[in-house]
């Protein structure tokens, strides 16, 4: 990327993914990086920065998607997509030089990992699939209504929409509410299809006269065949961190 400029200008978008690739799109064409890339959430004003806000074109980000797939590759977008999912906060410019430089070298780009925003890429979508994973395994439902399920998770990245497409999968008749509290956002899945959603503009409500019984039973079942004698937390962090426990119901 030798040959492109490097701009002093900072841009803002709606902090969605079809507004990164709108970005990718307007780059290419002009061959030009910005400094920074923020969401509008998360940008504090200054005196500093130039700011510039990029409205996201659905058009343009449509071809962008169309053009990785054929361009670079089926890896390069999940690669971006999952990184786009993370907590970093210079995941943006980043997975920008990553597409970029991928438009120009082909399926290839994957092999240079000595290239840190190839390197950093790659290593973003490992952490935010590998937290997804494991949550899978961990998420616990709690009846709260006729046939409607709550779960509470407090993931590092925003994993919030794979995690519920995953469940949809599992359980297609089931409704259910997968509530990331660390980010204010709930799934909200009615049986037929799902929407991403504030939770401050929702009400969760309390779980139900049978799920509580059934965790009281399932308590006493974990307490009973537990050795006290044998007790290692340490050991219960190594597979599963601390941070999960918070959302168990059988809270080690």
């Amino acid at each position: 990327m030798s040959n492109w400029k490097l701009i002093n200008k900072t841009y803002i978008y709606d902090g969605s993914f079809d507004g990164l690739l709108t970005i990718v799109f307007d780059s290419y064409a002009t061959k030009t990086l910005p400094q920074k890339i923020i969401s509008g959430n998360n940008y504090i004003e200054n005196f500093l920065d130039k700011t510039t806000f990029i409205n996201t074109d659905y058009e343009k980000s449509q071809r962008v998607f169309d053009g990785i797939v054929k361009n670079i590759c089926k890896d390069a977008l999940y690669n971006s997509y999952y990184a786009f999912l993370s907590d970093d906060k210079d995941k943006e410019i980043n997975i920008l030089k990553y597409l970029c430089d991928g438009f120009d070298i082909g399926p290839e780009i994957n092999n240079k990992i000595t290239i840190s925003y190839v390197f950093k890429v790659i290593n973003l979508r490992r952490k935010a699939l590998s937290e997804c994973h494991k949550l899978k395994g961990l998420l616990r439902f709690r009846e709260v209504g006729d046939n409607l399920c709550y779960a509470s998770i407090h993931p590092d990245n925003n994993i919030l929409e794979p995690l519920g497409k995953h469940f949809i999968n599992r359980l297609p008749t089931m409704q259910f509410i997968i509530h990331d509290k660390n980010r204010d956002l709930c799934f909200i899945y009615n049986g037929n299809e799902y929407r991403i959603v504030s939770s401050k503009n929702i009400r969760i409500p309390s779980v139900s006269t049978d799920e509580l019984a059934y965790q009281n039973l399932w308590k006493l079942f974990f307490n009973t065949i537990a050795i006290k004698e044998r007790t290692n937390p340490r050991c219960q962090m190594q597979f599963m961190s601390k941070k999960y426990w918070k959302d168990l119901i059988e809270e080690p």
